[in-house]
């Protein structure tokens, strides 16, 4: 799609001809999609399962930068962080509806590029596009999609069922999301100040991957499915684990000790954070965007993962009494704080 040469205005389209052309390659793979994109709702069927559903929308100049962000990549981690929060319910995302406001600075090749990366991230995950909506905007682009999934009531995850002394595991490593971000805007600026120095992104693929195009866990079911081990609840760390590990206590009324040695910090994100001087703990703690899955299972679980390359033991669930602490390399504790991505505190001026 991102060959084509020239630049073709939404106007000669119209709204239903835009549809019409993103759309008209679309497949159903999955047999819950019974009707999808051409009718006034999406059919959706399911025998004996539960259905989750969640929304998540990316606003230009909030949630990302055109500067930086390739439209491709868009289109991916929009679909990416939605399917997130299903994984996180230890269920199978299904179909998504992708809604989009967009004003006439973009042209029709540049919604081809968007539904590229969208596409691309149905494709990997198997799910269907069945439906939407588009409209006009005046302050940039807007992103929001919905995503829909299954899972037998037996298997369904929460994040209010975690009991006291549960242990705390996370998948992955944490932190890259932020570094790769914190690149970017360092290049933004010197570009800013002159167009003409390339960035200098060389050697940094990992962390700008884990900012850019980030993947959603659809391993991690799997995986503990293979181990025979049913999370106590779980959540998809997308603020920061600070902030998500003080929703898994608030939600389950428990307190937590995490153990900062434990955090999985890629050797990339240290390196980078520290030249930037920022702490890697922190980063993990409060960068976001990593969308990793952070859950609790029983201690008699603890053989079952130990040791297996894709999880990390970071502490354990304790009474609500106890509070919600960090134990430092040096043994201070520190209680925890949700110092994470919200778009609507206020910033400073």
């Amino acid at each position: 799609m991102t060959e084509n040469i020239g630049r073709t205005e939404l106007g000669e389209l119209g709204e239903f001809g835009i549809i019409k052309h993103l759309t008209k390659n679309i497949v159903l793979k999955n047999d819950s999609s019974i009707l999808g994109v051409g009718d006034d709702c999406a059919v959706i069927e399911y025998n004996n399962k539960q259905t989750v559903v969640t929304t998540d929308m990316l606003v230009e100049g909030v949630h990302f930068d055109l500067m930086y962000m390739p439209l491709k990549h868009l289109g991916y981690k929009s679909v990416m962080v939605n399917l997130s929060d299903v994984y996180a319910m230890n269920a199978v995302p299904k179909q998504i509806t992708v809604s989009i406001a967009i004003s006439n600075r973009f042209s029709v090749e540049a919604l081809e590029e968007l539904y590229e990366g969208i596409y691309l991230a149905c494709n990997k995950c198997t799910v269907d596009l069945v439906g939407g909506d588009t409209t006009s905007s005046t302050s940039g682009l807007v992103l929001s999609i919905t995503a829909i999934g299954e899972v037998d009531a037996s298997e369904l995850v929460r994040r209010d069922t975690a009991k006291e002394s549960d242990l705390v595991v996370v998948s992955g490593d944490l932190g890259g999301a932020y570094v790769g971000l914190q690149l970017l805007e360092r290049e933004k600026e010197v570009f800013k100040t002159n167009p003409k120095i390339q960035p200098d992104l060389e050697g940094h693929d990992y962390i700008l991957e884990r900012q850019l195009k980030p993947e959603a866990r659809m391993d991690v079911p799997v995986l503990l499915k293979k181990l025979e081990i049913k999370p106590t609840s779980m959540i998809d760390v997308s603020d920061g684990l600070s902030s998500e590990m003080l929703h898994l206590c608030e939600s389950s009324k428990l307190g937590c000790s995490l153990y900062e040695e434990k955090i999985p910090l890629d050797p990339t994100t240290i390196n980078l954070a520290r030249e930037f001087n920022l702490d890697p703990t922190v980063c993990a703690l409060s960068g976001g965007e990593d969308y990793e899955l952070l859950f609790t299972i029983d201690l008699k679980d603890y053989d079952k993962i130990k040791g297996n390359p894709n999880f990390t033991v970071i502490g354990h669930m304790t009474a609500k009494s106890a509070g919600t602490n960090l134990i430092a390399r040096n043994g201070a504790l520190y209680p925890l704080t949700a110092q994470g991505w919200d778009s609507l505190m206020k910033k400073d001026e």
